[in-house]
């Protein structure tokens, strides 16, 4: 798995949702003789400092990200319930200036942009899109969203919305997680094989490259359990 980066990892930081330990997520990296690990926490970047600098002293190249919740309305918008937590967008800094704008815009979010949870808007990722590499996110995301309702003119006004904003460096995810468990697979698997469909067939039409993530929640299979638990918290 040397060759293989995970773009899309979720720490202890991710709070009641995550249930991956920094210490054993960078050893299992490790020992899989990965070269590099990114981290996405939902909303926030509580976990980056120790994140960096473990890391680091272990020899593995950190990217600093964020899986933001991006409003379709305006930021400032505080109404009603149909935006109240915004679509999932994974945001990645590529070097120091795509940090510094990445800082500003999860800052922005709390401040701003709180409803229900920290949301940024796309105001704000036109203002600092400079150093910063994206992703479609999980089926949380807005053209995964459009996908599952069967709205795939706005999946793709969507996803050319964001490459107008971020040009080579936006990329449509895809992941696909077969749980095993029965009453999960009818649900999220199904959505994601659909969804990795069309992803593909928008990635051709639109000349919008993609990348394979894994969404990682915990570092061991064994671990399954413990963070379904968690989740039900």
């Amino acid at each position: 798995m040397s060759n293989f980066t995970h773009l899309h990892v979720h720490t202890q930081y991710s709070i009641l949702d995550g249930a991956s330990n920094i210490d054993k997520l960078i050893a299992k990296a490790k020992e899989y003789e990965m070269k590099a690990l990114a981290i996405t926490e939902h909303g926030n970047m509580f976990g980056v400092k120790l994140f960096h600098k473990t890391a680091k002293k272990h020899g593995i190249k950190p990217i600093l990200g964020c899986e933001a919740y991006v409003s379709r309305n305006s930021r400032f918008d505080k109404t009603g319930t149909e935006d109240r937590s915004g679509d999932h967008l994974i945001l990645l800094a590529k070097n120091k200036k795509g940090y510094e704008n990445l800082v500003k815009l999860i800052s922005y979010s709390w401040t701003e942009g709180y409803y229900y949870k920290p949301r940024i808007d796309k105001e704000l990722l036109r203002t600092y899109n400079e150093g910063l590499i994206v992703s479609s996110a999980c089926l949380g995301g807005e053209v995964p969203q459009y996908i599952m309702q069967g709205k795939l003119d706005l999946a793709e006004k969507a996803a050319m919305e964001y490459k107008e904003i971020f040009g080579e460096d936006f990329y449509l995810e895809m992941m696909l997680h077969k749980s095993g468990v029965p009453e999960l697979d009818s649900e999220v698997y199904k959505n994601q094989v659909r969804v990795n469909a069309e992803i593909i067939k928008l990635s051709e039409k639109l000349g919008i490259k993609y990348i394979a993530t894994n969404d990682v929640h915990f570092v061991n299979k064994d671990d399954a359990e413990a963070h379904d638990i968690l989740i039900c918290l």
